[in-house]
């Protein structure tokens, strides 16, 4: 192959720059801006309605604003166009009915600020357990030979109800004993879906009999702990019974019209829909056990909504005073609680039956404290304390009821009447679990007197404080009192002796501590935790509650000169044995640290505290860590890193890094960013030392390129130790350390090489090529500016980049070698120019050294040459059928490189490049447009003075259409 001898065209930079830069235009002041609005110019067009006429157009120029993206806004879009083509006034009444409608709901429904009961049902099924054994009846269905008679009367239905239900008591049950939790959990459930399957099959009397057997469950309190979840699980059976019936009777309301609206009246329910409801009813009221009718009635509730407006409110009462007839006081304030959740659920505006439950209630109250009681606790070994924390479920979520949005004198009078009862810790516990925190807040020493006034026998006080500390966590009491609550709560949380008791409420009252005191009042707390909680490891089952302390004091003190100075923080630190939560404890604060503090320090107490945190965390890291904690870790750490600075005492900073690095060797993404954090301090170094060029800056900046040269080998992704290593040797010749930037780009040529063909990206292999291509692209533009060195030869890190480029194993599918030898032509190119396009300041590159000799420039076109030839070279490779695109594609990229960098006025190297253009189009693979537009390019380069030459060469530049 003919060797192409590379001419490089001369480059002006200044004049080209200023050839690039935009035209200034002169603007009148006021005549534009880039906000001001624009004129936009309409065409409409009329179409005239007689048969045989024209359109005609109309334009009109508009002055008012108009914004181009408004048009989509202006009543044109189809639903638009649809309301504006309807009756004005039909839909001016609709949308005030339904405004009207709205507002209504608005009104009686609740809001996303009450806590729904869905939101209770885990921790009570959490809570409330057993290890006991229980016991369960199951349906089991029998078929008796019944004969029907065609068109029998009313009274014969109603014997037919009476003995399907009947068959419930005759023995059609079956007892499972010795059932534990587990399995009586799955036992409810199977009898969930036996309804769901009985109603789908059309078996509705099945289906009524499930029913009434699972509410039959709720009167059983023989394992009486686990009350509060049997409860839980009986009534979401009952809940699917209500919806089953409900849509029932709703879909028999749908006719031409579609179904019903939300806000139905019964005169819009026919007859057919009325009938199956009080059918319904009927059913229910045969029901022998109150119990099961009650709930059963209840569950369907919503039902009166098809047969009468105020049947709701008719029911609400009969069933309050139903319930008056359970004589077990347990069992009797859940069927409360159920008729408050119903109630809420289908008429939450009848508040005065939510009222009546709970005055029902407190009248009842005394029976808690009952022989009858008493006697069953006995036989169940079942302390009192355990057994009044039974009510708590039931108590809270009616009293949640009753205070949603009531007015303060209603809560004030339920305070009181709790007040005058006696043994109300119960009731006192639940009153702050449901009344708005402001009240509590605001109340906070009259409360504190109540539960001193409490027996500590039947209630235990610190469960009482651990409420009202909850309150004050999210509303602040007056402030002339905090001091004093605090105190009183303090002194009889401090002397529980059980860990966990006191842990449970110790963690309660730190928010309130952190909120309202100094770091003094916190310490003094810290320091008590640590002393109940140390005695025979007693944090090993308080971890939870630790790390909510911790969590709560960081939340507080964003100072962290103040949390440090605390003394016993890092004491109460030491408590966290158990690695990993030790580990998460110090992510906690890491995250704190970095969102918080808004300027870098060099604190050293913060520096030692956090250090120690950080190394904590880093040693945690071992062979089985994932890596995606790997990179939160490191993420933590490299944040603190970030957020130190020493000022103008470098030696200090570049001491911390060492030290650092010492600590963090493990984890690769902070050593990386040590060496950045250690290259941008001796680029600062250098900004600041400007001018004054003593041996110690000097020294000072070599210390900084040996850390990096140092560290870097350490690393073990390839592709991280390439661009440090440029980079690094970037911010030596940077500090005109020429031989140390020698050190690190030669290092970075021996390690190309070394790349693999795939490499690891975020837990996926990917090619190693496009990375290598990047990097050497950058490895060229500095290459420009470097000097040779006088031992070496010319250009001698180049030659050996070559050789290495040369050398390497590329793909075969790839043409990422010819790219690279591409941009070595744009790189030396820039070389032959009489200054180059940028320099480094007190470097003298090249350009300087040589002064543009003519043997410096004849070993430059003699690399030029190679080049070439193996760009030629390989676009004969790619002359086979199956490659022609790919030698299309470069032909044309080789040729704007020759375009862009060669001098054409050689007659060699213009030939070459029209046959590069006549190759790109050969087999019909170019890409038209892109063709034209380079094209184009040329014939405007050519109106250019010094690029007159363009014209002969867009001459000799034919376009071949595809045909």
């Amino acid at each position: 192959m003919a060797a192409f001898p590379w001419h490089a065209r001369s480059r002006n930079y200044t004049s080209e720059f200023e050839s690039c830069r935009l035209e200034p235009v002169s603007v009148e002041f006021g005549d534009y801006h880039p906000l001001k609005p624009i004129t936009v110019t309409e065409s409409k067009t009329k179409k005239m309605g007689r048969k045989g006429s024209t359109s005609s157009t109309s334009s009109s120029s508009s002055s008012s604003m108009m914004d181009p993206l408004s048009s989509v806004l202006d009543g044109t879009d189809p639903l638009s166009l649809f309301a504006a083509t309807s009756d004005p006034v039909i839909t001016a009444v609709n949308m005030d009915s339904t405004r009207k409608k709205r507002d209504k709901d608005d009104s009686l429904a609740v809001g996303s600020d009450f806590e729904p009961w869905s939101s209770k049902r885990g921790e009570i099924l959490a809570r409330y357990t057993t290890t006991e054994k229980l016991s369960i009846n199951l349906y089991t269905s029998s078929e008796k030979g019944k004969t029907s008679t065609p068109g029998s009367a009313v009274s014969e239905k109603v014997r037919t109800r009476l003995e399907e239900l009947d068959d419930l008591e005759e023995g059609s049950q079956k007892e499972l004993l010795n059932l534990t939790q587990q399995d009586y959990m799955n036992r409810i459930e199977d009898l969930n879906q036996s309804l769901k399957d009985a109603w789908a099959s059309d078996q509705k009397v099945k289906a009524l009999k499930i029913v009434i057997q699972c509410s039959k469950l709720l009167s059983d309190t023989t394992v009486i702990q686990f009350y509060p979840s049997k409860f839980v699980l009986i009534t979401d059976i009952l809940d699917t019974f209500g919806k089953l019936v409900y849509e029932r009777i709703l879909s028999m309301c749908m006719d031409n019209r579609g179904s019903l609206p939300d806000n139905f009246t019964p005169e819009s329910v026919n007859d057919t829909a009325k009938e199956t409801c009080l059918n319904w009813f009927f059913k229910i009221a045969s029901i022998r056990e109150l119990i099961s009718r009650l709930y059963v009635e209840a569950a369907i509730l919503k039902c009166n909504k098809f047969l009468s407006k105020t049947g709701i409110s008719e029911c609400l009462p009969r069933l309050t005073s139903m319930i008056r007839g359970i004589g077990d006081p347990l069992v009797a304030i859940y069927a409360r609680a159920y008729l408050c959740r119903v109630g809420m659920e289908v008429a939450p505006h009848l508040k005065e039956s939510l009222n009546k439950n709970v005055f029902d209630f407190l009248l009842t109250f005394k029976q808690i404290h009952g022989d009858t009681v008493q006697n069953q606790l006995v036989v169940q070994c079942v302390e009192i304390p355990l057994y009044l924390t039974l009510y708590s479920p039931a108590i809270d979520w009616i009293l949640q009821c009753i205070a949603y949005r009531a007015p303060e004198v209603l809560l004030t009078e339920m305070m009181e009447r709790c007040r005058k009862l006696g043994n109300n810790a119960l009731l006192l516990n639940s009153v702050m679990s449901a009344f708005r925190a402001e009240f509590i807040a605001a109340r906070s020493m009259d409360f504190i007197g109540m539960i001193k006034e409490c027996d500590e026998s039947g209630f235990p006080k610190h469960l009482l404080f651990r409420s009202l500390g909850l309150n004050l966590g999210l509303a602040d009491p007056p402030e002339c009192d905090r001091l004093q609550i605090l105190n009183e709560a303090w002194k009889v949380i401090t002397k529980l002796k059980n860990p966990q008791d006191y842990i449970n409420c110790a963690e309660v009252w730190v928010e309130y501590t952190c909120r309202h005191f100094t770091k003094r009042e916190v310490n003094t707390v810290l320091a008590d935790v640590i002393k109940h909680m140390t005695p025979d490891r007693a944090f090993e089952d308080a971890y939870p509650q630790l790390q909510s302390i911790i969590q709560k004091v960081i939340t507080h003190f964003h100072d962290f000169s103040v949390l440090f100075s605390v003394e016993k923080f890092l004491p109460f630190l030491d408590m966290f044995q158990k690695e990993c939560v030790r580990v998460e404890v110090c992510k906690c604060i890491m995250e704190a640290f970095i969102k918080h503090q808004q300027e870098a320090t060099k604190d050293p107490v913060i520096l030692n505290a956090l250090l120690h945190v950080c190394k904590t965390m880093h040693d945690s890291v071992n062979a089985l860590t994932l890596e995606d904690e790997k990179r939160t870790l490191a993420s933590l750490i490299n944040g603190f890193i970030k957020m130190v600075s020493f000022g103008r005492d470098f030696e200090q900073q570049l001491s911390f890094y060492v030290e650092a690095r010492s600590m963090f060797c493990n984890l690769e993404p902070v050593l990386v960013q040590l060496i950045h954090s250690v290259n941008q301090l001796a680029m600062e170094t250098r900004k600041v030392m400007k001018g004054n060029h003593s041996r110690k800056t000097a020294a000072f900046v070599r210390a900084c390129v040996a850390f990096c040269f140092i560290t870097i080998p350490s690393l073990t992704s390839i592709f991280a130790r390439l661009n440090l290593y440029l980079n690094s040797g970037q911010v030596a010749l940077a500090n005109q350390c020429l031989s140390q930037a020698d050190a690190f780009f030669k290092a970075a040529v021996s390690l190309v090489p070394e790349v693999p063909k795939m490499i690891n990206i975020d837990g996926k292999m990917r090619p190693s090529e496009p990375f290598l291509l990047e990097f050497l692209c950058n490895f060229f533009s500095t290459l420009l500016i470097v000097p040779d060195h006088p031992e070496q030869g010319v250009l001698f890190l180049v030659r050996g980049l070559l050789n290495v480029i040369q050398d390497y194993t590329w793909e075969d599918n790839s043409d990422d070698k010819v790219r690279i030898y591409s941009n070595v032509l744009h790189l030396l190119s820039a070389m032959t120019q009489e200054t180059y396009i940028y320099h480094i300041d007190k470097v003298d590159s090249n350009d300087t050294l040589y002064g543009g000799d003519s043997k410096f420039l004849a070993e430059i076109n003699k690399l030029c040459e190679t080049v070439i030839a193996q760009i030629l070279e390989h676009l004969k490779i790619l002359g086979q059928e199956e490659t022609l695109k790919r030698q299309s594609q470069l032909a044309l990229y080789f040729f704007n490189s020759i375009l862009a960098h060669g001098d054409l006025r050689n007659n060699k190297l213009n030939q070459l490049s029209v046959n590069l253009w006549n190759l790109a189009q050969k087999h019909g693979f170019a890409d038209t447009k892109t063709m034209v537009k380079t094209l184009d390019y040329i014939k405007r380069q050519s109106k250019q003075p010094e690029m007159s030459h363009f014209i002969e060469l867009a001459l000799r530049l034919p376009l071949q259409s595809r045909t």
